[in-house]
C-alpha cells in the first residue's frame, strides 16, 4: 500500500464525500449512544442480579478474578490492535476503491488472529493455576512479595510440583476454564466489527454487547440455579458466541462482506497485511493502561479478603457508565471520519474534528464525573443494594466509586486523543506513552494501597489516566500543530464553570432529599434512592443547561435546539 494517498482530483466530490462521512458519523454517534445506554441498562440489570444472588464476597470475587486471564489474553492479541492497525488500513484500501484487496486483508487478519487466540486459549487451559497465581497473588498461600520473586516462585513450583492453591484460587481456575473460549468469539467479533465500522455500519458494534449482557443475565437467572456462580460464566460464553460470532457474521453477509478462506496462504504477504502487522506489533508488545488497569487493580486487591476485590470491580463498572454512553460512542463514530481525513492528508480538518470530539466528550463527561462523586452512595444503593448485597457493601463500593469518578474526564478525552494517532497510522507513540504510564501506575498502587485501601487502587487509576491523557494531548497537539487551542481552552473554562454550578445545586438537593426521605410512604431502598437520584439529576441538569446557555457554549446548541423543539411541541396552543 502506498505510504501516502492522493486526494481525489474533483474537489466538489471530495467535499461531498467528506460531508457524507461526517453526517454518517454524527448519526452513528446518536445510534451508539442510545444502544450503549441500553447495553449499560442491561448491565445494571445483570449486576443487580449478581449482587442480589451472590452479594459482595467470596463468590463474586472469584467470578471477577476469573476474567483476569481471558481479559489479559484478549488484550495481548487484540487490545488496541483492531482500532489502531486494522481499521485504518482497511479504510485506506476502501477509500482507494481497492475493495477486493481490503477483503483479502480482512480474511488474513481474521484467520491469523483467531489462530493466535486458539493457541493462547490452549496455553491458558494448561497453565491456568500458574496464571491465576500471577494475576491474583492474594489467593495463593505463602506467595512471596515482589514481582520477580513471584515469577520465580511460580516457575519453581511449575517445574518441581503443583502450585499450592487455596479454595478461592481453585474456584477461579474452574471459572477461567469456562471463560477462556469466549475470547475466541471476541476476537472474531472484533475483526468483523472493524469492517462494519470502517464502512459506516455501527449496528454490530451497538448490539454485540447487548446480546452478551443478555447471555450473562440468562446465566444469572436460569443457569445459576443449577451451577451456582459458574452459571454466569456459561451465560457469558453463550452471549459471546451469539453476539460476537453468529450475529456479526450475519451482518457481514447482509452488508456484502467477503471472506476468502485461502487468503491466509495466498495473500499472507500482501502489502496491506504487512502494514497491519507493522502497526499492530507495538500495540501487542506495549503496555496499555486502559486495558491493563483493571487487571492490575484486581491483582492488588486480591489479598484484601472477601469483598474489596468485588467492590473495586463494581465501582469500575459504574464508572464505565458515562464513559460508554458518551465517550465510547463519540470516539467510535468519529474514528472512520478521522481515518478518512488522515488518509486524504487533510490535517487542518483532522485538527478541528479531534478538537470538536474532545470538547463534546468533555461537555458530557466532566459534569458526569462531578455528579457521580456527589451521588456515589445513592447510585450504588439504587443499582446494587438488594438481597445479599448489604448497606455495608454499598458504603464500601461508593467510597471506591468516588475515586474512580475523579478520572472519568481523563478516560473520556483519552479515547479521542489516542484515535487521532491511530487515524494517522502512528501507533508507536501511544504505545510508548501507555507503557511508561503503566509502569508508573504499578508503584502508585503500591504506595496508595496501604494508605487508602481499595479506594487507593481506584485513585491510582484516576491519577494514571490523567497523566496519560495530558501526555497524549500535548503530543497530538504537537503532531497536528495545534488543536484549535483557543476554542478548546474557552470551552474547558465554560464547562468547569457550568459543572461547578450543577455540582453545588446537586449537593444542596441531596442534603434536602436525605432529610425528606424518611417521610416517603415506601420503605423500599430502590424506590427511595430512585426518587433521590431523579430529583438530584433533574435539578443539576437544569442548572447545567441554564449555565451552558448563559455562557453561550457551542456544545450545548444541539441540545438547546432539541429542548426548544420539545417545549414547542407540548406548549399549549392559543
Amino acid at each position: 500500500m502506498p505510504s501516502t494517498i492522493d486526494p481525489p482530483s474533483d474537489k466538489e466530490t471530495s467535499s461531498s464525500d467528506m460531508e457524507s462521512i461526517q453526517n454518517r458519523s454524527q448519526g452513528a454517534a446518536k445510534l451508539l449512544m442510545l444502544t450503549i445506554l441500553l447495553s449499560r441498562l442491561l448491565g445494571f440489570v445483570r449486576d443487580r442480579i449478581i449482587a442480589h444472588q451472590f452479594g459482595q464476597g467470596f463468590e463474586t470475587d472469584v467470578y471477577n478474578a476469573a476474567f483476569s486471564i481471558p481479559d489479559l489474553f484478549f488484550y495481548l492479541i487484540s487490545g488496541g490492535a483492531i482500532s489502531s492497525a486494522f481499521i485504518p488500513v482497511f479504510t485506506s484500501y476502501f477509500s482507494q476503491k481497492q475493495e477486493k484487496d481490503a477483503w483479502r486483508i480482512f480474511s488474513v487478519v481474521l484467520v491469523g488472529m483467531t489462530l493466535l487466540m486458539v493457541l493462547l486459549t490452549i496455553f491458558g487451559f494448561i497453565f491456568t493455576p500458574q496464571l491465576v497465581a500471577l494475576t491474583n497473588p492474594g489467593y495463593i498461600p505463602n506467595m512471596p512479595d515482589g514481582v520477580w520473586n513471584k515469577l520465580a516462585w511460580v516457575f519453581q513450583h511449575t517445574i518441581h510440583g503443583p502450585i499450592p492453591i487455596s479454595l478461592k484460587a481453585a474456584k477461579t481456575v474452574e471459572l477461567s476454564h469456562i471463560l477462556l473460549p469466549a475470547q475466541i468469539c471476541f476476537i472474531i467479533g472484533s475483526v468483523v466489527i472493524g469492517t462494519h465500522n470502517a464502512r459506516g455500519y455501527f449496528v454490530g458494534q451497538a448490539w454485540g454487547p447487548i446480546i452478551y449482557n443478555f447471555g450473562i443475565i440468562f446465566g444469572g437467572v436460569v443457569l445459576s440455579r443449577y451451577t451456582g456462580v459458574a452459571g454466569l460464566c456459561w451465560g457469558g460464553l453463550l452471549g459471546a458466541l451469539v453476539g460476537n460470532v453468529l450475529f456479526q457474521l450475519y451482518l457481514l453477509v447482509k452488508h456484502d462482506g467477503h471472506f476468502y478462506p485461502r487468503a491466509i496462504i495466498k495473500h499472507r504477504n500482501h502489502p496491506g497485511v504487512k502494514q497491519v502487522i507493522r502497526l499492530m506489533l507495538p500495540v501487542i508488545f506495549g503496555l496499555s493502561l486502559p486495558y491493563l488497569s483493571t487487571i492490575i487493580g484486581r491483582g492488588f486487591a486480591s489479598d484484601m479478603g472477601d469483598g474489596p476485590q468485588s467492590a473495586f470491580m463494581n465501582a469500575n463498572r459504574l464508572m464505565q457508565l458515562p464513559l460508554g454512553i458518551f465517550a465510547q460512542s463519540t470516539a467510535i463514530a468519529l474514528f472512520p471520519l478521522m481515518s478518512a481525513l488522515a488518509a486524504e492528508g487533510n490535517i487542518l480538518e483532522l485538527q478541528k474534528t479531534a478538537c470538536r470530539g474532545v470538547r463534546q466528550i468533555l461537555f458530557l463527561t466532566v459534569p458526569s464525573s462531578a455528579l457521580m462523586i456527589v451521588l456515589a452512595l445513592p447510585t450504588v444503593k439504587l443499582l446494587l443494594q438488594s438481597g445479599k448485597f448489604s448497606a455495608a457493601d454499598s458504603e464500601m463500593t461508593a467510597q471506591v466509586l468516588v475515586w474512580f469518578a475523579v478520572g472519568i474526564f481523563a478516560w473520556s478525552a483519552h479515547s479521542i486523543l489516542t484515535r487521532g494517532f491511530y487515524a494517522l497510522q502512528e501507533t508507536w507513540l501511544p504505545v510508548v506513552v501507555g507503557t511508561i504510564v503503566t509502569v508508573v501506575f504499578i508503584p502508585l498502587n503500591i504506595w496508595l494501597k496501604p494508605r487508602l485501601g481499595v479506594s487507593g487502587l481506584a485513585l491510582a487509576t484516576s491519577i494514571a489516566a490523567t497523566i496519560h491523557m495530558m501526555t497524549m494531548f500535548i503530543l497530538l497537539r504537537k503532531r497536528l500543530k495545534g488543536l484549535d487551542d483557543i476554542v478548546l481552552l474557552a470551552s474547558c473554562i465554560k464547562i468547569v464553570l457550568a459543572t461547578l454550578g450543577a455540582s453545588i445545586a446537586c449537593k444542596i438537593t441531596l442534603v434536602v432529599m436525605n432529610s425528606l426521605i424518611v417521610y416517603l410512604p415506601t420503605h423500599s431502598v430502590f424506590a427511595r434512592q430512585l426518587i433521590v437520584l431523579l430529583t438530584c439529576l433533574g435539578v443539576s441538569g437544569i442548572v447545567y443547561g441554564l449555565c451552558a446557555a448563559k455562557l453561550k457554549m457551542e456544545e450545548f446548541k444541539p441540545y438547546k435546539a432539541k429542548i426548544q423543539k420539545l417545549l414547542r411541541r407540548f406548549a399549549p396552543t392559543s
